[in-house]
């Protein structure tokens, strides 16, 4: 787990994170959930691994905060 949390915090694992939120948000509103309560809702969570991409941490980090990863 600690590789994983490792990689997540590099500024390649923010990169894919902030890539993968953009996804998100585009299947949600142009991609083929346009249009729906669905893929508003997957676009209002791709805004999640934006964020935490700029921020630094990975979510995963904070259900395993106890750990010195």
């Amino acid at each position: 787990m600690a590789g994983f949390l490792n990689f997540m915090r590099s500024g390649i694992g923010r990169i894919l994170r902030i890539v993968l939120g953009l996804v998100l948000i585009w299947l949600g509103l142009m991609g083929p959930l346009a249009g729906s309560t669905g893929g508003v809702i997957v676009a209002i969570i791709g805004i999640v691994p934006i964020v935490m991409g700029i921020w630094g941490p990975c979510l995963v980090q904070f259900l395993f905060s106890g750990s010195k990863a």
